[in-house]
């Protein structure tokens, strides 16, 4: 293989896989469709695309695997100039963790618990006799610390649980570059963190790929992240290829109406509404911990929320978001503090709680997958709270079924699917008509869109907006993307261990002057600019090194 020969050449690219519907016969699906690229060495190209575009497909295909039942089924994968599809187990065997290595989406669900860091970071690096243990493990530290990992000599003797969710997934980027590959294949790697921590991790791996020569495939539904590791970026849809050129071609000159609305989504503020009444819920001096023993998670939290208005609970992870929601929900009672809701005290105890004040208050989880029975069909889904709290029963309930179906934007034909059936912004969809099959006053979110790409969050964000006009419900907007708080906040409260740190209108909030923390949340929300990145850490090492 010569250095002008591409380290990676896909060619007419053809997956295939086996879907299982409730009630059917299986039938053969096309995953992706002749979609062709070129990846030349040190080079990083980005593949982007809503859910089910073939991304992570594509990235596995890279190692000739396909999960789930997933068939390479057309087409030619040349690495380093051997064609691999076809290569045998033996073959497979030395090439993935040597050659090719991978960086998942959830570190946490990817490492051992019961074993220490560096004995998984050096694994591949041993089973493949690149070198001895004291090289391998020499080589991790090196890693460790250009990834600035704490105390980099010692990290490694950590068990996963004892590290920050942002410090596993360097550490696993250290996993994939401890061999000295040629390739590696990054999976969504920053999708579940905040964005304080994104861009740390962002910056460590594009300072890795830098000083390590490797070459990556980046995968990603997020466009201003990919835009700020990549040099080239293909853009994927329905197993297709959309579009493919320089990062600055996609972002300054984009061709296809597809590219072009990943580039402007949620470009549009969402108007805030000025209170006028006496709010709904009020949260005062709400001290809360787990076990009698801990430490406080929530110390002295208040906020109000109105009628028909948003209010945006926002700050990095362990702040105290979702602890909050669990006491309002009365799932966490607090330690000290009171909640009033509707102009009444309500019990901090769920058990306490009557029917009608469970009914009133409602909540939409993060994961639609594991939110809903995948026994059940949308009908049984939505229409148990109709039988609960309305007594609601046969014709009657399946009208008011396809009522909320209607609602959501489904209509007809969606209520005998079961979840397996429905894509993940659809699933959403089905968990909002549940809660409002109660007709609450008040809507708890929990990261609703954070596990959505960003075209189909759009459309729920929209839904959610025009469903809050018409039924003037009240939402109580858990989030880490500023974005998403733009787009539908009245208010917002930022949270940083435990505490509220700033408190007011959206405009209040995210209008200078601010302090320390907020600023920081907001210039850590990535720009759809080249060299943004590069700015940004700039711009805090000169601030570091001036404190």
């Amino acid at each position: 293989m010569s250095d002008s020969d591409p380290l990676l050449d896909i060619r007419n690219l053809r997956i295939e896989a086996t879907v299982y519907a409730p009630g059917e016969v299986p039938r053969n699906a096309v995953i992706v469709d002749d979609v062709s690229l070129r990846l030349e060495r040190g080079k990083v190209m980005g593949l982007i695309g809503e859910s089910g575009a073939g991304k992570s497909t594509i990235g596995l295909a890279a190692l000739a695997y396909g999960r789930g039942g997933i068939r390479l089924t057309g087409g030619d994968i040349y690495l380093n100039g051997r064609e691999i599809r076809t290569a045998s187990p033996r073959q497979l065997r030395r090439l993935r963790g040597r050659e090719v290595t991978y960086v998942a989406q959830s570190a946490a669900a990817a490492f051992n618990p019961a074993r220490r860091l560096m004995d998984q970071v050096i694994e591949a690096t041993l089973r493949h006799e690149l070198c001895s243990k004291a090289e391998a493990e020499k080589r991790a530290v090196e890693l460790f610390r250009t990834l600035s990992l704490p105390d980099p000599e010692n990290f490694g003797k950590r068990y996963p649980h004892q590290v920050s969710g942002g410090q596993l997934q360097r550490a696993m980027t250290a996993m994939a570059l401890c061999p000295r590959p040629d390739l590696v294949i990054f999976d969504e790697p920053t999708t579940a963190l905040d964005v304080t921590t994104q861009i740390d991790v962002l910056g460590a791996i594009k300072t890795a790929i830098r000083e390590t020569g490797v070459a990556a495939l980046y995968i990603t539904h997020d466009l201003a992240v990919v835009a700020q590791v990549s040099d080239e970026i293909m853009v994927l849809r329905h197993g297709k290829m959309v579009e493919h050129g320089t990062v600055q071609q996609i972002i300054e000159a984009p061709r296809e109406d597809y590219t072009r609305a990943l580039i402007s989504v949620r470009a549009i503020e969402h108007e805030e509404k000025k209170p006028t009444q006496e709010p709904l819920l009020r949260a005062e001096g709400i001290t809360a911990r787990y076990g009698a023993m801990a430490d406080d998670v929530l110390s002295n939290v208040s906020v109000d929320l109105y009628a028909g208005q948003t209010l945006a609970l926002v700050g990095e992870s362990g702040s105290g978001k979702s602890t909050m929601a669990r006491v309002i929900t009365g799932l966490l009672p607090p330690r000290a503090g009171t909640i009033t809701f509707d102009g009444k005290p309500l019990p901090p105890a769920l058990k306490a709680r009557s029917r009608e004040e469970l009914r009133q208050l409602q909540m939409i989880y993060q994961m639609a997958d594991v939110a809903m029975n995948p026994r059940q069909t949308v009908r049984t889904i939505i229409g148990r709270p109709l039988e609960f709290y309305f007594n609601l029963r046969g014709r009657k309930r399946d009208a008011r079924v396809q009522e909320l179906l209607d609602a959501i934007e489904l209509g007809e034909g969606f209520a005998d699917r079961y979840p397996a059936e429905l894509s993940g912004g659809q699933k959403q969809r089905v968990c909002i008509a549940r809660a409002l099959a109660a007709d609450p006053k008040l809507i708890i979110c929990d990261e609703v869109t954070s596990a959505l790409d960003p075209l189909v969050a759009d459309g729920i964000l929209k839904l959610l907006l025009n469903l809050q006009a018409r039924e003037q419900v009240a939402y109580l907007f858990i989030t880490h993307d500023i974005a998403t708080v733009r787009a539908i906040a009245d208010s917002i409260a930022v949270m940083y261990q435990g505490r509220v740190q700033r408190y007011g209108t959206k405009t209040e909030v995210l209008n200078p002057p601010f302090d320390d923390y907020t600023d920081l949340l907001l210039s850590s929300v990535p720009e759809m600019k080249l060299g943004w990145l590069e700015n940004v850490l700039a711009t805090r090492k000169m601030e570091s090194a001036g404190n």
